[in-house]
Formats: C-alpha cells, sequence, structure tokens
C-alpha cells in the first residue's frame, strides 16, 4: 500500500510539471499518449483540491443524446455563408450538413473562435488564436479556452461545458454552443440602442422601462405582435413553437412588411406545408436565406423560428422615426455607465443563476436576481423563506427583497452609506453599479484568499495585488511597474503583457506587440492582453476601452485574475500546497493608500 502511494504520489507531481510546463509535457509525450496525460491531469487536479478552472470537468459517463438534424443543418448552412470569405477556414468550407465534417472541424477550436467574432465583432484578437493546419492538444486546448471565456464575456451560458467537452466535440453541446453564439448574433440589434425605432411598439415612458428589461427573444414577439395586430390578426403569438406551426402567423406578417409581394395564395392554402413552403418563397424575396425548412415550420421547431423572424426583423423591420425622439432621455447613459453594465450582465449570468439578467439596471429592482447572485457567491447566507421570488406584483415585496441584499451587504462590511433597499428598486444606477462593483470585488478577493492557504487567514487586499503583480513583473527581468490601479501608463498595455509572459512566458508573442503610444496601437495592445488572458483560463469581462481608458475597477479585477490564475497554476504544483511567491512581503505599509484609492465606488446615497 505504502508502495502504491508513493507511486501515486510521483504520478501526480510529474503531471503537475506537464500541466505547468508545456515544453516538458512535449518531452514526456513519447512516454505516454495524450489522453492518458489528460487523465492523469484530472487525478492531479482532484489530489490538488479541485482547483480545476470552472470551464474543466472531470471525465463523465458518455449518454447518447440525439441531435436535431435540421438545426445542424442549418447552422452548418449560417457559417458557410458568414465565413466563407475566411483566410484560415476557406480551405475547410463549404461544410457538409450531411456529414460529421462540422464537429471534426470544431475540434481544434478556431471554428468557434471566429464563430464568436462573426457574432460579437472584435470580441477575439485573432492574433491570439492558434491557426496551424495541425495544432498539437495543448494548442487545442488554449483555443478553447479561449473560446469558452470568450463565450462567457458575450452571454453565453457555458457553466456545463468544459474544454474537453469540445476537444472531443460531443455533438449536443458543440450545437448547443453554436446555437448560443447564433442567437447572441441574431438578436444583437432586439434593444432600443440599436434600434431606437423599437419605441414604436409602446405608448408611454412606463412601456419604455418595461422593453428595456425585456429579453431580445421577447422584444422579437412583441415586434411581430405589433405588426400582426396592425395586419388585423387576431391570435397573439407567445412563442416561436406552436403559435407558428400553421404558418398564418407567418403569412399575415409578411404581408403587412412587404405588400409588393403580397398574396392571397399564401393564406388561401389549406395544407400547412404548403402555406410554409410559401411563406419561405415570399421570404426568399426579401433575400432572406432559407436556413429552415416547411417542416420544421409545421413541426414548430422553437430556435429555428426565433432564428428566422430575426432574419425578417433584420431585413425589414417596418418601424418608423417618428417617435424615436420621445424617449431619447431615457437612453442617456455615459460610455462608461454602459461599459460598467455589460461587464456586470455578463458576469451575473456566467455566474449560473436562474434568472437570466438582460438589463442589469431593470432586473435588479425587484430584489431576487441579487439574492440569487449573492446566494451563487456566498452560499447559505440569503434566507431564502423570506424572499418573495417574481413575479412581484406588490412594490413592498420587492423592498424586503432589495433589504435583505443590503443587510447581506452590510454583514460582509461593504461600504453602504445612508443605503436602503428601496434605492435598489427606484433604479438607481449609481447606487447599484457600487454594490455589484463591491460584490464582485469581494468575491475575487475571497478566491484568492481560499487560495492562500499559508496565509493564516489574513485577508488580501488591493494592495497585495498590485505588489505581487509589480513582484512578478521584476522577478521576470522587466522594467514595468504600475503605481496604482489608476496609473496612466498601464494604457499602453505594456505591463499587462508582460505579467501575463511573466506568469506563462509562452503565451505573449511579442513580434505582435506594439509600443503602445498612439491611440492605434493602444488598442492593438488592449486587445491583444484581454484575449490572452482568457486564452490562458482568466474569466474577464471587461473591453479594450477598460483598458485605455485605465478604468480603476477593471484593471484591479483583471490584475486579480491573472493574479488567481498564476497562483492556481503554483498551488498545484506545489507538493505541499504551499506558494512560493509571497504576496504579503513589501507593500503592507501601503495598504491604507491602496484602500483610499477603491473609496470612490463605495456607496452613498447622500453623495
Amino acid at each position: 500500500m505504502r508502495l502504491r502511494l508513493s507511486w501515486e504520489s510521483q504520478t501526480v507531481t510529474w503531471v503537475k510539471k506537464l500541466i505547468l510546463r508545456p515544453s516538458f509535457g512535449w518531452q514526456c509525450l513519447g512516454l505516454v499518449n495524450w489522453q492518458l496525460y489528460l487523465d492523469l491531469q484530472g487525478r492531479a487536479v482532484e489530489k490538488s483540491g479541485g482547483l480545476r478552472s470552472s470551464f474543466l470537468k472531470a471525465t463523465t459517463t458518455t449518454f447518447h443524446h440525439a441531435i436535431n438534424e435540421s438545426e445542424k443543418a442549418s447552422y452548418v448552412a449560417h457559417i458557410n455563408n458568414y465565413l466563407a470569405e475566411d483566410k484560415f477556414l476557406k480551405d475547410f468550407l463549404p461544410i457538409d450538413p450531411a456529414t460529421d465534417a462540422l464537429f471534426d472541424l470544431a475540434k481544434d477550436g478556431v471554428l468557434l473562435c471566429k464563430l464568436i467574432n462573426v457574432a460579437v465583432p472584435g470580441t477575439i484578437d485573432e492574433r491570439a488564436i492558434n491557426t496551424k493546419k495541425v495544432l498539437n492538444p495543448w494548442e487545442r486546448n488554449e483555443n478553447h479556452t479561449l473560446c469558452l471565456n470568450s463565450a462567457k464575456a458575450i452571454g453565453c451560458t457555458v457553466v456545463n461545458i468544459g474544454t474537453q467537452d469540445l476537444v472531443e466535440a460531443r455533438p449536443h453541446l458543440v450545437l448547443g454552443l453554436i446555437s448560443q453564439i447564433i442567437k447572441i448574433q441574431l438578436l444583437a440589434d432586439l434593444n432600443l440602442k440599436k434600434t431606437p425605432q423599437l419605441v414604436e411598439l409602446v405608448d408611454d415612458s412606463q412601456e419604455v422601462e418595461e422593453l428595456l428589461s425585456l429579453a431580445p427573444e421577447k422584444v422579437l414577439l412583441k415586434w411581430m405582435n405589433f405588426h400582426l395586430k396592425k395586419a388585423g390578426y387576431q391570435k397573439q403569438v407567445t412563442n416561436f413553437s406552436t403559435d407558428l406551426k400553421d404558418g398564418e402567423a407567418y403569412a399575415h406578417l409578411l404581408n403587412a412588411l412587404a405588400p409588393e409581394h403580397s398574396t392571397h395564395s399564401t393564406l388561401d392554402a389549406k395544407d400547412p406545408t404548403e402555406r410554409a413552403n410559401k411563406v419561405l418563397e415570399m421570404a426568399e424575396k426579401l433575400d432572406c436565406k432559407r436556413y429552415l425548412t416547411p417542416k420544421d415550420i409545421v413541426e414548430g421547431s422553437p430556435n429555428l423560428n426565433l432564428a428566422f423572424v430575426a432574419q425578417i426583423f433584420h431585413h425589414r423591420n417596418g418601424l418608423t422615426d417618428s417617435k424615436t425622439t420621445t424617449f431619447a432621455e431615457m437612453m442617456t447613459d455615459d460610455a462608461e455607465t454602459s461599459r460598467e453594465e455589460r461587464c456586470f450582465r455578463f458576469w451575473m449570468n456566467s455566474l449560473g443563476a436562474t434568472t437570466y439578467v438582460n438589463n442589469v439596471f431593470e432586473d435588479v429592482r425587484n430584489g431576487y436576481v441579487m439574492l440569487e447572485i449573492v446566494d451563487k457567491i456566498f452560499p447559505g447566507t440569503v434566507n431564502w423563506k423570506q424572499a418573495n421570488k417574481p413575479p412581484i406584483k406588490m412594490p413592498f415585496k420587492q423592498v424586503e427583497n432589495c433589504n435583505q441584499v443590503i443587510q447581506i451587504g452590510r454583514n460582509l462590511n461593504f461600504s453602504l452609506v445612508n443605503v436602503a433597499g428601496n434605492d435598489i428598486v427606484a433604479g438607481n444606477k449609481k447606487l447599484i453599479i457600487a454594490f455589484l462593483w463591491q460584490l464582485m470585488r469581494f468575491s475575487i478577493l475571497q478566491l484568492l484568499k481560499n487560495l492562500r492557504t499559508h496565509s493564516q487567514g489574513k485577508e488580501i487586499t488591493d494592495a497585495d495585488i498590485l505588489n505581487w503583480a509589480n513582484n512578478k513583473v521584476k522577478k521576470a527581468g522587466r522594467t514595468s511597474q504600475m503605481e496604482s490601479f489608476k496609473d496612466k501608463s498601464l494604457s499602453s498595455g505594456i505591463f499587462f503583457l508582460e505579467l501575463l509572459s511573466a506568469v506563462e512566458p509562452r503565451v505573449v508573442n511579442w513580434g505582435l506587440v506594439t509600443k503602445g503610444e498612439t491611440d492605434e496601437d493602444k488598442k492593438l495592445n488592449a486587445t491583444y492582453i484581454i484575449s490572452v488572458a482568457r486564452k490562458l483560463g482568466c474569466s474577464i469581462f471587461l473591453l479594450p476601452e477598460d483598458v485605455i481608458e485605465v478604468s480603476q475597477k477593471m484593471m484591479l479585477t483583471l490584475t486579480a485574475s491573472i493574479m488567481y490564475w498564476s497562483l492556481q497554476q503554483q498551488e498545484a504544483a506545489s507538493d505541499d500546497g504551499e506558494i512560493s511567491d509571497e504576496i504579503f512581503v513589501e507593500g503592507r505599509e501601503n495598504e491604507t493608500g491602496l484602500s483610499g484609492e477603491t473609496s470612490d465606488v463605495a456607496v452613498d446615497s447622500e453623495s
């Protein structure tokens, strides 16, 4: 028994070196195959305390999951259409939907990364994607890590998808992720900022507020019903499935939007399949690609019907500019507030709560989603017996939820000066952002504290993060240093690239780095930083503008995320669980100054 344990201990130590030192790994791959390495990697992670990335999952029993061949064909058509001119992928396209070519192509991660950039342009710096014709397993894993972290950053739910799932190209998971990415692309304009003409769907300011909080697919339904009502269609369409099966709603919608192509033959058709076919013929006259079949309409395929309606919206929404200025004052968020709302929205959704947040300022007002997020971060802190579950019609019930949120914040020593639950119910943007920032910051610090088993219970501060980063860069032989998280020199991006290179030397291609002197060079460096960090495994939600403008909050979260990743690797590689880097040496004397530095984001209702 003792001999067996000794062998396991040595194996785990050896595999930790494989995990952390890719060059060492490739030297050893002549001794073991990659699948064995992955199995041993899982054991090493488990033995080191479960320090697996939030995306990585232990191997589980494989079940057969049936996939929808019609959806697969639709997604393949979408990919063939939007990525046909891609310099790397054009050699592999078009994909034949009748084969498994889609899944084979998805295995190296390039396709999924490119698809994310089609959905939300600029999300991934393509210089960070490994695009060799033949990738080794490590490079393939990096692409999938970049893909999953980027998918989270645009709003996909990926808590149950791991890099190994994508390496193996498990069809139901690959299609599920592709479906989410395409849906985000198709629904991108279904909001008042992108399409202000949507105010035509409502009659007063209260309804505008409701419109702001609606999920994009709900806005699409509202738009569809708006035109159907004007066309005299008596039924209300409440879903993209059963309500569209007979094709009548489509016929009325297209007749209303494209009267020049209007025909009674579509409505006169007795057979639903015949009517569905005529609907698609009419849609093609509007240049809507036939991504679904008459059978998909008749069978009520919700994903494909949603995609079809979204496509009709993009080609002809039938809205006017007559009311766009009426509610313009409701869309006056400054750029920084908008970026922060986006950051917190995607961060909240990444935690896997049951309520999906579409608009932070509107969706948190009933307090329930806040309680869900708090419970995800600090299980057991929420008294669910006193929580009121939506729909909540009585305002005082919303206040009760928000009061509990504020009380939990006070218990966590958040700065909440003269703040009560009704401030959240009222939708005070400044207070909501400040509370969420303190919640995110506290969560990050707790993650770091839990990793530092040798810290003897000491709290980790902003000063510790700053000192760790400066020491890491200095030890790597670099000269950059940051004085604070609002140090204007950070806008060049050089410090963060040197920090990333210090924690993993192979991850930064210095041939792609600019001097960061001009605005254009700063933008190039900033986009590269974000993609490289995600490629490593950092879960971050900032934008290049946050780096260029040196957003204090985002600089702290970026640095802390890199630190967390680095310490995870060191702790996994340490035989006794101790970490060599000391973050508590130097800098404690500066702790007070840094704490004051973040005080400007405290919540104060009187400021």
